[in-house]
């Protein structure tokens, strides 16, 4: 029996569990409301660290209104935009330039010809929209351009329409998507790395745009390139790296390029992003550094976060996930101590200062990119928080109640009468037992519960897993355990069973029976039948408490569970619902068996004779 003093540490170390499983959680699973907390600390953190020194590598040429009024109402002729990039890559010197405008529909003229031709042969890039939200009528306007072959591993997010560039356009040597999904909230954080459409995957708007300027083939280099070093979370989606203020970028009127009354200075050698603000033109979204921002900053912010990875500015993203698990456990560990060792006040004062320490380290690995859940450890902190101090002892034995209703739920009454009698400890000690098991599982499962509701589903679980159970236990047998729509049971321990073989077979008939008779029920209601395969085989196996000091469980591992797991399989090549091997047929006193010849046991190099019941 343990001390109190050890029931105490073991509910510390349950406590530091329990409290690192839930950072875990909120790291894999966040919720909704898990997010936009997440999201909005981060914003916080970047409000504070933004760069609002100039970015002169990038300007952008704006459509605005003034351009507007002074060179014409849009839509502009394809001369006058021709003539804006020929004047910003000829008379200005560009390193590059991208339209932020989509060309859907084709004009006739020498502006069109000239604009296909920069196109095809100059650094200019152009914009495709795709669509990510799956429609009843799939939108699909113009010629998608610039897919590459898949490449296995990379990151993409998939689309299901678009609105691209007309036809004449779509030997661009340089086009990229201008598409995204703003998060829950309406902000707009990530932005996809590659698109997934047809077969093909499409970049994005900014590595076409940087792919232009190396003089590289269309922006398809997927493997090694900039976009795929940022970071994607699970989505395929990699966060945009708002690192410079908007006031850092130099926007010039387009009316004053085409004017050619532009200082040179601020565009020769840039690259150049062609967008519109104007209110009637330009596209208004929400970013963590402004509730209503002109779409093309997005994509500034993009190619400029590309630019730094590039020259080594900013090191390549990480998830950050090790070194947050790391810093939790670590610092859970040391809560937990110091819980044990001090008042309850300064246990509490301990906690606070470990959240504002991961608060800080968070800072950090947030201007790096970090994909860190920022307040999965505050989680943690604020369980040991409301429960490690004042309900410590209670937890002690509130854990050891809930062991012994554990075990009632997967051992017959019997069997825990039985443990109950000789002593928790001296009945799961674990030794070599004689057993016969019986394994049985659903056909179909995930076909069958693939068209049903969540709740359908759980109570089609329910009622079938009930089919199996009850036989099992009316016929003295021990549940080890359940897995998904199936379940693992044995006869032979604890408790001696001399005609164990026979009780594992007249159980499964019952199962049989019981499903007959559930598909009887389904029957009534328009439902087809299930199937029931049920694999049993006798042998050795170690029996007993097999688990840890964090858990305890009571099985059974050995050969016949596995060979009884390879029966039950194979049953589905058979129509016999019952395999049973050869050890425990062999033992049968009370039913009749057949032959059914030899089967391979997939997995393995060892071949058995099956037997099913006779008719």
């Amino acid at each position: 029996m343990l001390s109190d003093w050890d029931n105490k540490w073991l509910a510390r170390l349950g406590f530091g569990l329990a409290a690192l499983m839930l950072t875990i959680g909120a790291e894999w699973y966040r919720s909704e409301f898990g997010t936009r907390l997440d999201e909005g600390l981060r914003d916080q953190f970047l409000v504070r660290v933004v760069d609002t020194s100039p970015e002169n590598r990038l300007t952008v040429v704006d459509i605005n209104e003034q351009a507007l009024q002074r060179v014409g109402l849009w839509p502009w002729p394809r001369a006058r935009l021709a003539d804006l990039a020929e004047i910003l890559l000829g008379v200005y010197g560009a390193r590059s330039v991208g339209f932020d405008i989509v060309f859907p529909e084709s004009t006739d003229g020498p502006g069109e010809a000239r604009l296909r031709s920069l196109a095809m042969n100059g650094p200019l890039a152009l914009a495709q929209i795709f669509d990510f939200t799956q429609r009843d009528s799939a939108v699909e306007q113009g010629q998608v351009a610039g897919g590459k072959n898949l490449v296995p591993g990379a990151a993409s997010v998939a689309a299901y329409g678009y609105i691209a560039n007309h036809s004449g356009l779509s030997n661009a040597r340089c086009v990229g998507n201008i598409g995204y999904q703003p998060d829950a909230d309406g902000v707009l954080r990530h932005t996809p790395a590659y698109i997934r459409f047809g077969g093909q995957l499409y970049p994005s708007f900014a590595e076409a745009l940087l792919a232009c300027a190396q003089r590289l083939p269309q922006a398809g280099s997927i493997q090694g390139s900039s976009a795929t070093a940022l970071s994607v979370n699970r989505q395929g989606e990699w966060r945009v790296p708002y690192r410079y203020a908007p006031e850092s970028y130099t926007v010039i009127s387009a009316a004053d390029v085409l004017d050619e009354t532009a200082p040179r200075s601020l565009i020769a050698g840039r690259h150049v992003l062609v967008g519109s603000s104007a209110l009637g033109l330009g596209d208004r979204v929400s970013t963590p550094l402004s509730p209503l921002s002109s779409g093309f900053m997005v994509h500034a912010a993009s190619v400029s976060g590309m630019l730094d990875l590039a020259e080594g500015k900013t090191g390549p993203s990480w998830s950050g996930r090790a070194g947050m698990i790391a810093w939790t456990t670590l610092s859970l560990a040391l809560a937990l101590f110091g819980i044990a060792k001090l008042s309850a006040w300064r246990g509490i004062a301990l906690l606070l200062g470990l959240a504002l320490g991961w608060l800080i380290l968070a800072f950090f690995g947030v201007t790096r990119q970090a994909e860190w859940s920022v307040t999965a450890p505050l989680w943690a902190y604020a369980l040991l928080l409301i429960t490690a101090v004042p309900y410590e002892w209670w937890q002690a034995q509130r854990e050891s109640k809930r062991l012994l209703a554990t075990f009632s739920h997967y051992v017959a009454q019997p069997v825990l009468d039985e443990i109950v009698r000789l002593g928790l400890a001296h009945s799961l000690k674990p030794k070599l037992c004689d057993v016969t098991v019986l394994i049985a599982d659903m056909e179909a499962y995930t076909q069958t519960t693939s068209s049903l509701s969540l709740n359908e589903a759980a109570d089609l679980t329910k009622d079938f897993l009930g089919c199996l159970t009850r036989p099992v236990l009316g016929w003295r047998g021990t549940l080890d355990k359940y897995s998904g729509d199936g379940l693992v049971a044995f006869w032979g321990a604890p408790l001696a069973c001399p005609d164990q073989s026979d009780r594992a077979v007249s159980a499964a008939l019952e199962v049989i029976e019981e499903v007959a008779q559930f598909n009887q029920a389904r029957a009534l209601k328009k439902l087809p039948p299930l199937r029931v395969r049920i694999g049993i085989e006798s042998g050795q196996a170690l029996v007993g408490d097999l688990g840890t000091t964090f858990r305890s469980t009571y099985t059974a591992v050995g050969d016949c569970i596995n060979f009884a797991s390879r029966l039950e399989a194979a049953a589905k090549d058979y129509p016999n619902s019952l395999l049973i091997g050869p050890v425990a047929n062999g033992r049968l006193c009370q039913h009749r068996t057949v032959s059914l010849g030899s089967l391979s046991l997939r997995g393995t190099q060892t071949t058995i004779e099956v037997f099913a019941l006779k008719a």
